[in-house]
């Protein structure tokens, strides 16, 4: 299991609520930051977890930790009759909400408060579930996937966009370099939670992934486990079903 990585390391507060207290505080500013930091890259990879969905042409979706909206409105390009957005986070899901209205998809979109290791589902309730940037917030990570193993359907797929760790010279350096100085400096610059970015480049730095994370996703009864390194490795496209 990964190393516990919190934001505040000096509060009394568990992670989850460390998380959420987080990600409200950043919510104003967070889509900016993204595209800062990520080159506005993380674009492209939402555009193929999209693409990989588009070919299953799932009626129902369910897209957890969807923070400000950015994957699940996103997804109206796979045809779903009904996507459902599910965060930690008020403040995220505020603006997720607005621009959901602004782009007139409350009849499709619905977002909704919520703990993504009790997620308020019956099971077999989705088609396809998706995470992007959400997994190593995880309380407990195997809590987490076997609630959506809980929820999806039979022969539903699991999609997820996560962070990961180069392992070819020079990029290797260049990534750590960039999480190690260069996100903590822009965090610091831009946002009024200093902790908020390092705390994003540490939990991404331990985080397991490749075969590693694909053997956990295994041992919750995941199968047809696959693993698609993007731009260098710096984030991989998870996808499984049940």
């Amino acid at each position: 299991m990964p190393e516990k990585v919190t934001p505040y390391k000096d509060s009394e507060l568990g992670k989850k609520e460390q998380v959420t207290q987080m990600f409200d505080s950043i919510s104003g500013n967070y889509d900016g930051l993204n595209r800062v930091i990520s080159f506005g890259i993380d674009i492209k990879w939402r555009k193929r977890v999209v693409a990989i969905l588009k070919k299953k042409q799932p009626k129902t979706i369910l897209d957890i930790a969807t923070g400000t909206g950015d994957l699940a409105i996103n997804m109206i390009d796979t045809g779903a009759e009904k996507i459902v957005g599910l965060d930690i986070s008020p403040g995220m899901l505020e603006v997720g909400k607005t621009k959901v209205a602004d782009k007139k998809l409350n009849n499709t979109i619905e977002m909704v408060v919520g703990d993504s290791e009790n997620l308020p589902f019956e099971a077999n309730s989705f088609d396809a579930v998706t995470v992007a940037f959400g997994v190593r917030n995880f309380d407990s990570l195997e809590k987490g996937l076997g609630e959506i193993y809980r929820v999806l359907k039979p022969k539903g797929t699991f999609v997820i966009l996560e962070t990961s760790v180069p392992t070819k010279a020079p990029y290797k350096q260049g990534y750590r370099l960039h999480c190690k100085y260069i996100l903590p400096l822009i965090g610091r610059l831009f946002s009024k939670d200093r902790s908020a970015y390092s705390y994003l480049s540490e939990s991404a730095a331990v985080f397991p992934h490749g075969e590693d994370f694909n053997n956990i996703l295994r041992k919750i009864g995941f199968i047809e486990v696959t693993n698609k390194p993007q731009t260098f490795g710096v984030a991989s496209i998870y996808v499984a079903t049940i």
